[in-house]
């Protein structure tokens, strides 16, 4: 009896992730094939599968690209590796790329027992960043803040076409933890701190990677991770613990991961981080009960980076190596990314000879291991498809990045119509990003930190060549270097110099290219010597506007009121120059919104979604001020060129129950003489609730070109489950009351019964 038990749970587990990774697979590998398969296998060939390790393991010591025979051999002959991920330094070309890949599939394939195909795995973060010559996107920051998920998901289709012609099938991104921690250094690859935002652009980039199905030559699998809570770290620094409420978790953290499961992804990597003292990739709470329970998630788990042996050096809840396999691979973990030994594969042999773990377990996932491979065609053809080739490097493909980056651009402030530039101006471009490539990029941009200036593309443009070339050479001047941190680009008596003969100056200020920890920061205020260099344009009387390029919101409280102007760039990649030029010359009208808070002060982190509490301040006993809320800017800020004007917001009802919805609807007119894109936001707000309920979330957002003089319409339509909260149970409910719905300065009261 109880080994019919055992085999009908294998059977369930085996129809239900087949059936959701489906895929529209039309490969000759069948279900069937899949189990054979697995019955052949030994426990070191299973264990083998659930391993992955770095190209470094197949390489020869000093070399970037070129693999190490025996080394190889070893790898996918003799410990059974079922995947392998990354570069070596920098970004390879399409022939390295072919060269490295066939040799790995031709000993997977012709030289193994079971002939089974490598999973290559790559960081694709904002476009094929680790193939010379691709086209590189915004950064998720920017990306949220055009409001366009049409765009997002052209960006994404577009990436996946180039990491697809690269040879790979499996992409780790896209990145779902809201970034409500603006000192956190993966800021810039989040979708800002809103949840409805960071769901709805998470799930458009899961459809661009997964949508054509695994198998076609346009798609890849996407990643969502790093599941979950990653991304509010109490210290503010990468890969150390957060901690919240269960309720928080699911509030604010668990939306964009159910989101990403409804659209599809096929595979998920685990926070490196802890959650409440339990390191997440030993929680079997959350990487079982949560994501596979309640999430319905039926892909394949990826560790992160060496994660497994962090269990026991870093988070000190394992004694032994052995013991934090154990526990990762019973939380749910289906594969370790090692990455640089096969010590995970060995001890998880070990384990399962002296019955710790039971050879079912392996079974589950390798299974999904297998049905993941097979989706993506390597069981076919494991090698790059001649049709997926053609698709790198389309012409289109710059133009796109370019209105990528152009709707990206948020224009915070211009005081008296600065902005645009005038004709015949004579422009002094200064600060450290003005004549510097690689912190437009930043992150994943041909080498991990995105600092190699070598390895992008020839041509790749500065905000200076971009300046020349719009206003012509002898209007332009510069006061910067091609690196960023050169002392010269903040020297004072320089800038008092050039400036002479300027009528404008444009500090190019912000960030310097960094990847995860070695962009930590200890303080968001911009740094000193920055800082001063705009204090010192300002000084010379000259109009001064500031150009942001930036991962996250450096604090400029200190010399905003300085500037005439101020435009936020994020990381606009591959055409950002000409997208920051098109918008200071004005060829092209401003559209972003930000998808955060810009705070005003570095200790003063309050975010839009706050509650009442957090909008007042007690200044003496039985003394309240009204200064608890003070950001520089608000989340959902941005200026255009021309202006807007609301007709009345209109509900269809005014009282709804069970699952009534209810549609609001509003004209609004562009009333200057210019076209212009515009994003219309709906917000919502409890009245009263059994938890403190906050001052407005964001339910739902539009955007359209709205011609100058013509009004467009803009509908919503929202339900019950729109206006819901985790409760103190855990529990996601909507209680009957009154709501304010909130669309620019109008508001209207709906009540649910």
């Amino acid at each position: 009896m109880l080994n019919y038990i055992k085999y009908i749970l294998v059977l369930g587990v085996l129809f239900s992730t087949m059936a959701i990774q489906a895929q529209n697979n039309s490969s000759k590998f069948s279900d069937a094939d899949i189990e054979a398969l697995i019955d052949k296998m030994t426990i070191e060939e299973k264990a083998g599968q659930m391993t992955q390790v770095t190209i470094d393991m197949i390489l020869k010591e000093e070399s970037s690209t070129e693999i190490d025979e025996e080394k190889l051999r070893f790898a996918i002959k003799d410990m059974q590796v079922g995947s392998i991920l990354n570069v070596k330094w920098h970004a390879y070309d399409l022939k390295t790329w072919d060269k490295v890949l066939t040799a790995i599939q031709d000993v997977a394939t012709k030289e193994t027992r079971l002939s089974v195909p490598i999973l290559y795995g790559i960081d694709a973060i904002h476009g094929a960043n680790y193939t010379q010559n691709s086209t590189l996107f915004p950064h998720n920051i920017g990306m949220a803040a055009a409001r366009d998920r049409a765009l997002v998901k052209e960006g994404a289709a577009i990436t996946a076409k180039e990491v697809r012609a690269s040879g790979h099938r499996w992409n780790f991104d896209p990145t779902l933890g809201v970034g409500r921690q603006p000192l956190w250094s993966r800021f810039e690859e989040t979708f800002g701190e809103d949840t409805y935002l960071a769901s709805e652009m998470g799930a458009e980039v899961i459809k661009g990677y997964e949508e054509k199905g695994l198998d076609h030559h346009e798609a890849v699998a996407s990643c969502m991770k790093h599941f979950i809570g990653y991304s509010n770290p109490r210290s503010g620094k990468d890969r150390t613990p957060a901690y919240m409420t269960d309720r928080e978790l699911r509030e604010h953290y668990l939306p964009t991961f159910q989101a990403a499961v409804d659209a599809g992804t096929s595979t998920v990597m685990i926070n490196s981080g802890e959650l409440d003292g339990m390191p997440v990739h030993a929680s079997k709470y959350l990487l079982t009960d949560v994501l596979r329970g309640e999430l319905g998630f039926k892909g394949m788990v990826v560790s992160d980076w060496e994660d497994v042996i962090r269990l026991k050096l870093r988070a000190h809840i394992a004694e032994t190596h052995k013991e934090a396999v154990r526990l990762a691979v019973e939380a749910g973990l289906d594969m370790s990314m090692v990455p640089l030994d096969y010590s995970f594969r060995n001890h998880l042999i070990e384990l399962v000879k002296e019955g710790s773990i039971s050879e079912e377990r392996l079974d589950q996932s390798v299974r999904r291991i297998l049905v993941l491979k097979r989706n993506l065609g390597l069981f076919d053809n494991p090698y790059t498809e001649e049709e997926a080739r053609k698709n790198f490097n389309l012409p289109n493909y710059t133009e796109v990045a370019l209105t990528a980056a152009q709707h990206s651009m948020t224009l915070l402030k211009n005081e008296d119509n600065v902005l645009p530039l005038k004709e015949g101006q004579k422009i002094l471009l200064a600060g450290p990003a003005a004549n510097e490539f690689t912190c437009l990029h930043s992150s994943w941009s041909f080498n991990w930190q995105g600092d190699g200036a070598e390895y992008y593309p020839k041509g790749t443009e500065t905000i200076y060549d971009a300046m020349k070339e719009r206003f012509g050479a002898d209007n332009v001047s510069c006061a910067s270097t091609n690196k960023f941190e050169d002392a010269k680009n903040t020297d004072v008596a320089q800038l008092n110099k050039m400036a002479t003969d300027a009528d404008v100056i444009v500090l190019c200020l912000g960030e310097k290219a960094y990847a995860e920890s070695p962009g930590v920061i200890n303080d968001l205020m911009l740094d000193k010597e920055q800082l001063d260099l705009a204090e010192a344009a300002i000084a010379t009387g000259k109009t001064v506007i500031y150009v942001m390029v930036q991962g996250r919101p450096r604090v400029i409280s200190t010399i905003e009121a300085g500037a005439k102007g101020i435009l936020q760039a994020y990381r606009p990649s591959s055409r950002g120059a000409d997208a920051i030029v098109s918008v200071l010359s004005g060829d092209f009208n401003p559209s972003g919104k930000l998808p955060f808070t810009y705070h005003r002060n570095t200790g003063d982190i309050v975010l839009y979604d706050h509650k009442f509490a957090e909008t007042f301040t007690e200044l003496a006993p039985g003394e309240i001020g009204g200064s608890g809320f003070n950001p520089q800017w608000q989340f959902g800020h941005g200026l255009s060129y021309t202006s807007f004007d609301y007709g009345k917001m209109q509900v269809d009802k005014t009282t709804f129950s069970g699952e009534e919805k209810v549609t609001v609807t509003v004209n609004v007119t562009n009333t200057g003489d210019r076209d212009g894109h515009h994003a219309v936001e709906l917000y919502s707000r409890d009245d009263y609730a059994s938890v403190s309920p906050c001052v407005k979330r964001l339910r739902a957002f539009d955007k359209k070109m709205i011609k100058a003089g013509a009004t467009e319409t803009f509908s919503f339509t929202i339900d019950a489950d729109d206006l819901s909260f985790i409760n103190f149970d855990s529990k996601r409910v909507t209680e009957k009351g009154t709501f304010k719905l909130f669309i620019d300065d109008q508001w209207t009261s709906i009540r649910y019964e």
